[in-house]
């Protein structure tokens, strides 16, 4: 697989890409737009951080792109929905420089508070202003956290431990989740800012959160501190300027902003109480490797069909969790293609149900992957990432349904597809923890190894039929390695499956249709993109 990295990441990401067998290419000088779209012709995974733009440009240019791997936490610069619309997954690695980031909040903190900088330019210069600064200590003081995600929970603990009470702001999060980290949830912005003597941001870049702090919310914290070492463009800038030169706060702390790198005429750079760093919350030895390396094995796994776990629009699972759904992953993208083949008509609506065991888990993945087995029968261009969204751009209602009991099996995975007037469902089974079996076709049960050419065929439960279907079939040279018969009531409708080692020819298809008893065949082929009904 071919890696495009165009912007600089530590070599342990590197290396562990090319340990892996794939082809790693670094071009630092691409910052996006044509340049960007015209290297992304056969790129199977592309890693940037900050300096790249991938916009949807890019997205429909990127005929094998599998993933973007962001190399840090923030994705502002890359067009989301357009990577679902295409298939390919996104993922960050928010874990990588979560320390570094929250010590940086914490030294700013102190930065600002004791006028660390400024102090030591004035001696820098020669000059003693000992008598010039008083600072102010965080013992006994109120911290405002504006966002309660892992960065603000690492300041929350380090500040905490120092002696400060916490207040939170983070519509997101539950009364219950702040008491742990030790911190009273309120619910207003404007009363949590007013609440503090110190405020750290902590949240990401959104159209919700652009210029959230502004010069009404600034006015709150009335003689205290702002520092933002989240994103750019939260914190109206002229505003917070305005706010530490005439005084109505003490100080401020930026190592993100709206524009970067800060331009020179920034009315921050002329206001001594405001402490700018160019963006260094990442910036350690640690946090660079690790970042490098999370994004390395993000790639990894998506290069081996395997979940990435901070997928940001994929369905993800905990690694523990893996190993107990990866079986189901496929037996459910198996239902869902056969049920989609065997219903006729537009459908409406996929309902996904899980029984027994299986219901404890995490099933979002497993759930995207029957999505993908209903709509790739039906010649979209469809994955784990967009089946999802194809589903609601459809107008095709999902339903996810859990029952930890089951009648006949210790987990079951029913995939129904609805056209309006009729449903259809396809069960599934793990026999013996790993062995996965098609256990019910549209209420016949059965026992299919989901693999290879299946033949299901519909027919008069009469003799002398399933004798016809081998014999048609044995003239046609495809060779049967299974078969299941299955009926309802004596003398009704029945239901055939068939393991075939080869496709069955069009004309075998015919002859058999041509013999009343015959209702329907359909063919599925398992291990291909599409199936074949006739």
């Amino acid at each position: 697989m071919n890696v495009l990295v165009t912007d600089p990441i530590a070599d342990a990401g590197l290396d562990r890409l090319r340990n892996a067998g794939h082809t790693v290419e670094t071009a630092y000088d691409i910052e996006g737009g044509e340049a960007l779209v015209e290297a992304i012709e056969g790129v199977n995974a592309l890693i940037v951080r900050s300096g790249t733009e991938v916009s949807r440009e890019v997205f429909e240019a990127a005929d094998d792109l599998v993933i973007v791997g962001r190399a840090g936490i923030g994705v502002d610069n890359i067009d989301i929905d357009a990577a679902t619309d295409h298939g390919v997954i996104v993922a960050n690695a928010p874990e990588g420089n979560v320390r570094a980031a929250a010590e940086h909040t914490v030294a700013m903190t102190f930065a600002v508070a004791r006028s660390i900088p400024q102090a030591h330019g004035r001696l820098k210069d020669g000059e003693w202003a000992k008598g010039e600064f008083l600072g102010a200590e965080v013992n006994n003081k109120t911290l405002t956290i504006v966002g309660l995600g892992r960065v603000g929970q690492e300041v929350a603990k380090r500040l905490d431990s120092l002696g400060m009470d916490l207040v939170v702001y983070d519509p997101y999060i539950s009364e219950e989740r702040a008491d742990r980290m030790g911190a009273e949830l309120v619910e207003d912005l404007h009363d949590a800012l007013a609440a503090g003597d110190f405020a750290t941001i902590h949240t990401p870049l959104l159209p919700e959160t652009e210029g959230m702090i502004g010069e009404e919310e600034l006015a709150q914290l009335e003689g205290g501190y702002l520092i933002n070492c989240a994103r750019g463009g939260i914190v109206d800038e002229d505003a917070l300027a305005a706010a530490v030169e005439d005084g109505t706060l003490a100080g401020a702390a930026l190592d993100s902003f709206a524009t970067e790198p800060l331009p020179t005429d920034s009315p921050l750079l002329d206001v001594e109480d405001v402490v700018v760093t160019p963006h260094l919350g990442a910036a350690t030895e640690a946090a660079q490797e690790n970042v490098a390396t999370d994004t390395a094995d993000a790639v990894i796994a998506a290069f081996n069909d395997e979940p990435v776990i901070n997928a940001l629009n994929a369905p993800s699972v905990d690694e523990s969790a893996f190993p107990r759904i990866e079986p189901y992953i496929d037996l459910a993208e198996t239902a869902g293609k056969v049920a989609a083949q065997l219903l006729e008509g537009r459908i409406t609506e996929i309902e996904v149900t899980y029984e027994g065991d299986i219901a404890e888990e995490e099933v979002d993945l497993v759930t995207a992957s029957a999505l993908k087995g209903v709509f790739e029968p039906l010649e979209w261009q469809v994955n784990a990432v967009n089946a999802p969204q194809l589903a609601e751009d459809r107008g095709i209602d999902v339903v996810e349904s859990k029952s930890r009991q089951s009648e006949d099996f210790q987990s079951i995975v029913r995939v129904t597809v609805h056209n309006g007037d009729d449903a259809l469902a396809v069960e599934g089974t793990l026999f013996a923890g790993e062995d996965p079996r098609i256990v019910r076709i549209d209420g016949f049960r059965v026992d299919a190894v989901p693999y290879g050419h299946m033949l299901v065929a519909r027919n008069a439960d009469t003799p002398g039929v399933i004798g016809l279907i081998g014999t048609v079939l044995g003239d046609h040279d495809v060779n049967i390695a299974g078969m299941f018969n299955a009926r309802q009531v004596h003398g009704g409708e029945a239901i055939t499956v068939y393991n075939l080692d080869q496709e069955v020819p069009t004309a075998a298809v015919e002859e058999l249709l041509a013999d009343d008893r015959i209702i329907s065949v359909t063919e599925i082929t398992l291990d291909a993109a599409n199936g074949r009904e006739e």
